[in-house]
């Protein structure tokens, strides 16, 4: 009577192996083709990016955009009489604003040097004769 019941657990645990080892089976395989699916998927976004770099090398061609520009923007050659002579060229370039005028961008720099308008962040200044100085470090010295 032992032996059969020693030979049911057995026989139980042989098939119970058995389903443990197809399932490991199974999740290799399962694993397996999503490997080959994500090899796959990578071989043609290598070839998609080599695609577009052989586009862009393409749309990047010097002689293209020469051709482009010819045919869609109306540029003339430079002609050799549209240079003139450094001897030719004005001393100094004309007075726009006069010498008794205030200048603009000396009032443009003076709005700049203005004090900066006070935020919630930051705590106005005391209007006292004494500052407070920052309380010195451990070590006793303040480096600045």
């Amino acid at each position: 009577m032992i032996l059969r019941v020693l030979n049911l657990l057995v026989i139980g645990a042989l098939i119970l192996a058995a389903a443990y080892v197809y399932r490991i089976k199974f999740d290799s395989t399962v694993q397996a083709e999503r490997l080959a699916k994500i090899r796959g998927e990578v071989r043609r976004e290598r070839d998609t990016i080599a695609a577009l770099r052989a586009e862009w090398g393409e749309l990047d061609n010097p002689a293209r955009i020469e051709e482009l520009t010819r045919h869609y923007l109306p540029l003339k050659p430079i002609a050799p009489n549209q240079f003139d002579q450094l001897s030719q060229l004005p001393e100094r370039p004309p007075q726009i604003v006069s010498p008794d005028s205030p200048d603009p961008i000396g009032a443009v720099i003076e709005k700049l040097e203005e004090p900066a308008s006070i935020t919630g962040s930051v705590a106005p200044p005391v209007d006292g004769p004494a500052e407070m100085e920052a309380p010195a470090p451990k070590g006793g010295r303040l480096d600045r």
